[in-house]
């Protein structure tokens, strides 16, 4: 699912996974951050071993979710057609790990005008209401900005902030998996 409303629901995973869903931020914690908007496919560029680290969160039997907030979507400085385009090399550039992210939960909200946006719970919410067998405390987050895990922790997921509590993605997942 690439853009906001419901969508199929997650399968569960089979076995017993150590996480039953590992959600993550993308801009500052998948790909670059860059100035403005992720605008065009050409300016995603991923950083060091996040495919790699999402490969792993794959093969450990993880549901891997994308949560982002793109606000340019609501004041138009970001189209609709660039955001999927974007959305699309991000995949592919997984895929060509051999990952993939198993959902897409998208605020395009204005701030203040939704009950969705990060640091509000709601895209997390929508996580856990297509992944319906998930429990909470099984769940994590990784993002490179407090807003990010602020919700998550306040669900009772776990929150790993990069720069605070892991150096970067590979590292996240290295602690999510070996704990």
């Amino acid at each position: 699912m690439t853009g906001p409303g419901p969508g199929p629901c997650l399968a569960p995973p089979a076995g017993r996974p150590p996480w039953d869903l590992v959600l993550l931020d993308r801009d500052g914690t998948l790909n670059e951050r860059v100035d403005g908007y992720v605008d065009h496919p050409d300016r995603l560029r991923m950083l060091p071993g996040a495919a790699s680290a999402v490969r792993r969160l794959n093969e450990a039997g993880c549901r891997v979710v994308l949560v982002t907030n793109q606000r340019g979507l609501a004041t138009g400085r970001l189209s609709w057609g660039a955001y999927e385009e974007v959305t699309a090399r991000l995949h592919a550039e997984l895929a060509a790990k051999g990952a993939h992210l198993d959902r897409v939960e998208l605020c395009p909200h204005e701030e203040g005008t939704c009950d969705c946006r990060k640091p509000r719970d709601g895209l997390f919410l929508r996580a856990l209401a297509a992944a319906p067998w998930a429990d909470p405390r099984r769940c994590a987050m990784i993002g490179d900005m407090p807003s990010d895990v602020h919700p998550a922790r306040g669900l009772g997921m776990r929150g790993l902030l990069l720069g605070e509590d892991a150096e970067d993605l590979v590292a996240a997942v290295d602690e999510l998996l070996s704990s």
